[in-house]
């Protein structure tokens, strides 16, 4: 009797559907008023905050008008490496019950903690952008991102459980016995990366098995740009509705914003939890709604970490147009990639969701391939390395003339000059979580 006691007061996610389709005059007052509480905490209780108003002349009692943001700094990922370990935090490292932190395979890791509250809201979020993809609390959730000190799989995790659904705790890789377990647990969601969807879409393929026909209906897919042709193979290939999911670990994790599965057009981002603005990289200017820029995040409840002005690096859109779920929280268009992903080959800017979008869904080709990038004298050149799809014929004549084809749609469509070498089918490498699609092989 205890125990089912002890089951009933588990802390379950209430969908507060008021919240999501608050007005938009009250949702900014009540932005207003969490944002202006939070510049003051972290004027006070950061010393990094108080060094760049300072020095900006900026003070949070100047904070009158969510305009008045874009008077205030930037936060960008150098200042959680240059404050390297935990002095971002906004209070004692004692209040922490988590951290996480990045791979730091570029530099200094970046840490990111959580109070309680923290990881409560966290969950919240999840359990929210999981009702918005169409999950619901019956639902048994395969999650198959990456479990550690990247936030994928403890923030998908979390979520699933403050919803209600059994939760299959995986993480990713041993592919094939993923496919067993979805298969024989009756999996309704998954969660993972795009490119570890697609892999293991195609693995269960060559153990035959048909995924179409498991209940799976929903896949929730994030941490890596992804193309809309991606969104359609991986439908057809799952027989699932492909929702993307949008977070960062310095903001928070996954669960920041989510498309809903009614419009699958941009994902709504939960703006009572984050301010939401976009800049030109370039010149630093807010940019007016509809413009693509480069996403700018504000948390507006976080404890242990507040971000003002985070730059994501993120390329996007903003848009309040009214959405058919009836949400009024804005929606973050596609994120086309990052501008520091951003190629520029023989004078053409390229991002590899670009070359992506070209190539998922071409005929005779599978939807695997990794950019290489060389130089060429003073210029930077890119090869991309498809791979031909099973059933393609794969004589040397074949394999010539799959490639020309490829390379002239890749300079019909994005405009760029590059080599195409066309492989044998599992040589290009497979996702086991982040998709890793540029091997910069300039400086070898």
């Amino acid at each position: 009797m205890g125990a089912q006691t002890a089951l009933r007061e588990t802390p379950i996610y209430m969908h507060d559907r008021a919240i999501e389709t608050m007005p938009r005059p009250q949702l900014a007052a009540l932005q207003l008023e969490r944002l202006r509480k939070i510049v003051e905490r972290a004027y006070r209780d950061v010393p990094h905050y108080r060094r760049t108003f300072d020095a900006a002349g900026v003070k949070p009692s100047e904070l009158t008008s969510l305009a008045d943001l874009a008077k205030f700094p930037f936060t960008k990922k150098t200042d959680l490496r240059d404050n390297y370990p935990f002095d971002m935090f906004a209070v004692p490292r004692n209040q922490l019950p988590r951290i996480h932190a990045s791979s730091g395979t570029t530099g200094k890791p970046t840490v990111v903690g959580y109070t309680r509250n923290d990881l409560d809201n966290w969950a919240d979020l999840m359990a929210r952008s999981l009702v918005s993809a169409g999950a619901s609390p019956d639902d048994i959730v395969h999650n198959a991102y990456g479990y550690g000190l990247f936030t994928g799989g403890l923030g998908a995790h979390y979520g699933a459980e403050r919803l209600g659904c059994t939760v299959v705790p995986i993480s990713g890789g041993g592919t094939e016995r993923q496919v067993t377990l979805m298969m024989d647990f009756g999996a309704d969601v998954l969660c993972s990366t795009p490119s570890y969807a697609l892999n293991i879409a195609e693995v269960a393929e060559q153990m035959g098995v048909d995924l179409r026909k498991a209940p799976l209906r929903v896949g929730l897919f994030g941490a890596e740009p992804w193309s809309d042709a991606m969104r359609r193979d991986l439908e057809a290939r799952l027989g699932i509705k492909a929702i993307d999911i949008y977070g960062l670990s310095e903001i928070m994790g996954p669960g920041v914003a989510c498309e809903c599965h009614v419009a699958q057009n941009g994902l709504h981002g939960w703006e009572d939890h984050f301010l939401f603005e976009t800049i030109d990289p370039e010149t630093l200017q807010p940019l007016p709604l509809g413009s693509t820029g480069e996403l700018v995040i504000t948390t507006l409840t976080k404890e242990a970490l507040p971000m003002i002005r985070y730059r994501t690096r993120d390329i996007t859109s903003l848009s309040t147009e009214p959405c058919a779920c009836g949400r009024t929280h804005l929606r973050i268009m596609r994120v086309t990639g990052r501008d520091d992903d951003m190629l520029i080959i023989r004078g053409v800017n390229v991002y590899p969701s670009q070359v992506e979008s070209v190539l998922v869904g071409f005929p005779g080709i599978a939807p695997h391939y990794q950019i290489v990038l060389t130089r060429d004298k003073a210029l930077d050149a890119m090869t991309v390395e498809v791979e031909i799809a099973p059933d393609a014929p794969r004589d040397d004549a074949s394999l010539a003339y799959k490639a020309a084809e490829v390379t002239h749609h890749i300079k019909s469509l994005i405009g760029v000059t590059c080599k195409v070498t066309v492989k044998a089918p599992g040589e290009v490498p497979r996702s086991q979580g982040k998709a890793v699609r540029v091997k910069d092989q300039r400086n070898i």
